[in-house]
C-alpha cells in the first residue's frame, strides 16, 4: 500500500475532488480492504490486508458533536442523499453525526458500510447492486 497515494485518496475525499466510487477503485488499486472513519478522534485509517494502516486527519471544522441517540431513519436519508444526489462528503459527515454516528466501518472488497452509533447501534449498508439476494 503506496501511504502517499492512499493520503491523496484521503485529501481528495475530503476536497470532493472526486467520485466515490474512483476513490473506491484507486483504493482497492492501493490493497485497501477496508477504512475507518472516527467522528469522535476526527480521523481516517485505511487497512490492507498486509497489516498495513495509513492514518489521516478528517479535518472539517464546525462539525457538531456526535448525538447521544442513533436515528437510523435520518442516517438513510443521508445515505440516499449522497448515493443519489451526490452530496458532498462534508455534507454527509455532518448529517451522519447529528443522526449519532460515532464511526462507521467502509468495507471495499465486502461492498458494504457498517455504521456505528454511541450506544452500540449498527447500520449496514451495502453498496448500490452489491445485496446479496436473501436466503
Amino acid at each position: 500500500m503506496n501511504a502517499d497515494r492512499v493520503q491523496r485518496m484521503a485529501r481528495a475525499t475530503l476536497a470532493g475532488d472526486l467520485p466515490f466510487p474512483e476513490i473506491v477503485g484507486n483504493l482497492l488499486a492501493e490493497g485497501v480492504e477496508y477504512y475507518r472513519i472516527d467522528y469522535v478522534a476526527l480521523q481516517m485509517s485505511f487497512y490492507s490486508g498486509a497489516a498495513s494502516v495509513v492514518v489521516a486527519a478528517l479535518n472539517f471544522e464546525n462539525l457538531p458533536t456526535v448525538a447521544a441517540d442513533f436515528d437510523g431513519p435520518a442516517l438513510r436519508a443521508a445515505i440516499l442523499d449522497s448515493q443519489r444526489h451526490g452530496q458532498t462528503f462534508r455534507q454527509f459527515s455532518h448529517r451522519a453525526m447529528q443522526a449519532g454516528v460515532q464511526g462507521y466501518y467502509a468495507f471495499l472488497r465486502g461492498q458494504r458500510v457498517t455504521y456505528l452509533g454511541r450506544q452500540g447501534e449498527q447500520h449496514i449498508e451495502w453498496f448500490p447492486g452489491a445485496k446479496p439476494a436473501e436466503a
